[in-house]
């Protein structure tokens, strides 16, 4: 049976033992330090009792309320690192609110996790996490189970919505359309991987082009994946559709941009009772139509016309503010075609110069054109003025933003791009695992208000010090305090600490 027993030393310290009597005699089995004061003694009387419970793997009938693995002696502690732990509760909380663990697939979470934390390729967000939070996963575990986690996509996008409905009134009577391009690390193209026109400037590298559906609130609904030379007005309709049968959606109404608008589009749209609002180019229209828009357009601030067209009706709106700016970009457009003009060897493509037989010239036309629309914005809908007026269309439109928005945070905040996957089904895997990142992050944005980078980086700030106890051989985790910036992101999230 082992005692803990205080003798003084030589220098009047009391040095705590652990002893065991055998026959009348007694034997030091270990020596746990030496006190100088009554904190360090008593210290040292709780380190010895978990030193015991520890060697004969039973807690005592009457626990000590000292008796603790949390009691420390420094001179018998070492410093190991720290995790990130905190932030890993908090963002595997989210994603339980968004249905992902129900999906079983500890690897996956984590890896969007990652994806938050710390954007890298999946075998170093592997080793990451091993780092950062102290979870070990295996490549060949990644390798193995990956494969099918693709048909989970359908699935994924199902949990989002409903969570969409749930969280933020989602009803699918608006959503918001529009595309990007993300190019690839490499300058061989294949099914998939094409050249085409490229939103990242990239235009010698292959890409691939994503079509993305948002809610009004800018959250994440759906999203497909296209060919890198697909034209943006041909995904719409695909994807609208396919939409509508996985969630039997009806009668709404889709917000997109101008290059979604032809005669085609219109006609699928009306055919599949989808209403639509989407940018007009008004450089593009007939010269009846200019006219219309010259003659009845009021060339006053806020001021609106509608006019029935081929596409649907035409909302005109004018702006004071669009009317500096288009004329300060229009004569600064000017003066450099006449400034081109004057030395003819080194003319080259600009907007007000025009090339009859070799002869270069000022384009007189498109200049008056152009003068024509000077602070004027259109947009086609299909919609009556009596169920949504012109200043409805003009401001569900401008809410297009928040999907350019959701762009910006995937491939900055969340590193999308550029891709360095090779094969069709990794690169599908890794836009999805991005996807499920972005639903997390703008839920974060739109309840706290802050930035994903912020709330990471205000995240990181609390981590949990790794000490290992050489006495009792364990490591004991001590959780910095949760600053006040953090517990104002808890409330409004719905977490408490």
């Amino acid at each position: 049976m082992l005692s803990i027993r205080v003798v003084k030393t030589k220098s009047n310290a009391r040095a705590v033992q652990l002893v065991k009597y055998v026959q009348r005699k007694t034997i030091v089995v270990e020596h746990i330090g030496s006190a100088r004061n009554e904190d360090e003694l008593a210290t040292l009387k709780a380190t010895a009792r978990s030193r015991i419970d520890k060697i004969i793997q039973q807690q005592s009938l009457f626990p000590s309320s000292e008796s603790s693995d949390n009691v420390l002696l420094l001179s018998k502690t070492n410093y190991i690192g720290f995790y990130y732990g905190f932030l890993y509760e908090v963002i595997s909380h989210l994603q339980k609110l968004l249905g992902y663990t129900s999906l079983k697939i500890p690897l996956m979470n984590d890896l969007v996790t990652m994806r938050l934390v710390e954007p890298a390729s999946k075998l170093r967000s592997i080793e990451l996490m091993e780092l950062y939070f102290g979870i070990k996963h295996h490549r060949k575990e990644f390798y193995k189970s990956a494969k099918g986690w693709l048909d989970l996509k359908e699935r994924i996008e199902k949990k989002i919505v409903a969570f969409a409905q749930k969280e933020y009134g989602f009803d699918f009577s608006l959503i918001f359309y529009d595309v990007t391009t993300l190019y690839f690390e490499t300058f061989e193209s294949d099914e998939l991987r094409k050249t085409g026109f490229s939103k990242d400037n990239k235009i010698q590298q292959p890409q691939i082009l994503i079509g993305l559906m948002v809610s009004r609130d800018g959250f994440p609904l759906g999203y497909e994946v296209f060919a890198g030379n697909t034209f943006e007005g041909h995904t719409i309709l695909p994807i609208l559709q396919k939409f509508i049968k996985k969630h039997k959606a009806e009668n709404f109404t889709v917000v997109a941009d101008a290059a979604m608008i032809n005669q085609s589009n219109i006609t699928e749209l009306r055919n599949a009772n989808i209403n639509y609002i989407v940018g007009a180019r008004l450089g593009n229209v007939s010269s009846h139509l200019l006219s219309t828009i010259e003659q009845k357009l009021v060339k006053e601030d806020g001021f609106t016309l509608r006019t029935k067209t081929e596409y649907g009706y035409l909302v005109c709106n004018f702006s004071e503010k669009r009317f500096k700016k288009d004329t300060y970009e229009m004569e600064k457009q000017i003066a450099k075609a006449k400034l081109l003009l004057k030395e003819p060897s080194k003319t080259r493509k600009t907007k007000f110069i025009k090339t009859d037989n070799e002869k270069v010239s000022l384009n007189i036309a498109l200049i008056e054109k152009t003068k024509k629309l000077l602070g004027v914005k259109g947009y086609y809908t299909d919609l009556h003025e009596e169920i949504v007026s012109n200043h409805e269309v003009i401001a569900r439109y401008h809410d297009l933003y928040k999907i350019e928005q959701a762009f910006r945070v995937s491939k900055n905040d969340l590193q999308t791009r550029p891709i360095f996957h090779f094969k069709e089904e990794p690169i599908k895997f890794h836009i999805l695992i991005c996807f499920m990142a972005l639903a997390v992050s703008k839920h974060i944005e739109l309840k706290t208000g802050a930035s994903i980078k912020a709330f990471i980086t205000e995240g990181k700030k609390i981590t949990d010090a790794r000490l290992f106890n050489t006495i009792t051989q364990k490591e004991i985790r001590l959780r910095t305090d949760i600053h006040q910036i953090m517990k104002d992101y808890l409330l409004k999230i719905g977490m408490s600490y």
